[in-house]
């Protein structure tokens, strides 16, 4: 009798990942986002983070997906600087690689880049459309601009709301030119995930994945979507924010069928 119960009990408990196993996982495919300019000191700036998604339809580039604000304006670009990408190697060393921009998602502050050279593994983009509150999270990224050093930092957290990208103003007065700019673009507001783990700008186009299975669901996102979502607040939160991982399906079907 006590073989059955334990027997039921043990097939009827989900059985979770150990998350280290997870992030050891996640981590080879999380990438720093950044411009090289040899003349300047020093000549590597990191912008933001990024996650490979698997490789073009001629198999000669790696995707990444990260924020479509991570990348440098062209007023920030001059001909010395270049788009580039560090991937983590053997050993854990860090190799550079050139990057190209394959498609922007303005609306959704995402960008599709391209890396060329060996294939890099990459991550499984999940369904976002069952993402529930209260659902157990975990992002990864380079927190303040990778002041901690260039590791990639791990964060848990739960989606503590579901909710729109922006909050309704009280007042045309309170909407910024940004915000006005963002929901113009995206047309119908959309929803995004707030999360109760705390990011740094660093952290913008890093993964939201869930941590038993290591899939994507979202896309950390600390500048945009914060400008929208709290144009109306006099003193900003620290609430983080991410962006459905559904948009970066859409995004990436954009793409092969070109």
């Amino acid at each position: 009798m006590i073989c059955s119960v334990l027997l039921t009990f043990f097939f009827a408990t989900p059985v979770r990942a150990d998350v280290s196993v997870v992030i050891a996982k996640v981590k080879p495919s999380v990438v720093i986002v950044g411009t090289f300019k040899p003349t300047n000191s020093p000549r590597f700036a990191l912008r933001g983070t990024g996650f490979v998604v698997g490789q073009d339809q001629a198999s000669t580039g790696n995707l990444i997906i990260t924020n479509a604000h991570v990348l440098a304006q062209p007023a920030e670009l001059d001909l010395e600087a270049v788009l580039v990408v560090q991937i983590r190697v053997r050993h854990g060393e860090w190799q550079m690689r050139l990057a190209t921009v394959v498609e922007v998602d303005k609306a959704h502050d995402l960008a599709l880049l391209r890396f060329e050279g060996p294939a890099v593994s990459a991550l499984t983009v999940g369904d976002s459309d069952q993402v529930r509150e209260g659902q157990a999270v975990a992002f990864m990224g380079f927190p303040i601009g990778g002041a901690l050093g260039f590791s990639p930092v791990t964060h848990r957290g739960m989606v503590s709301s579901i909710a729109v990208a922006a909050l309704p103003a009280a007042t045309a007065s309170q909407l910024n030119d940004k915000s006005i700019r963002t929901l113009r673009g995206a047309g119908d507001n959309f929803n995004i995930f707030q999360l109760d783990g705390t990011a740094y700008p660093g952290n913008s186009g890093g993964p939201l994945f869930d941590p038993d299975t290591g899939h994507v669901l979202g896309v950390v996102n600390m500048v945009a979507i914060k400008g929208i979502r709290e144009s109306a607040l006099t003193h900003p939160s620290g609430i983080s924010y991410a962006i459905p991982s559904g948009f970066v399906k859409q995004l990436l079907e954009r793409s092969r069928a070109r």
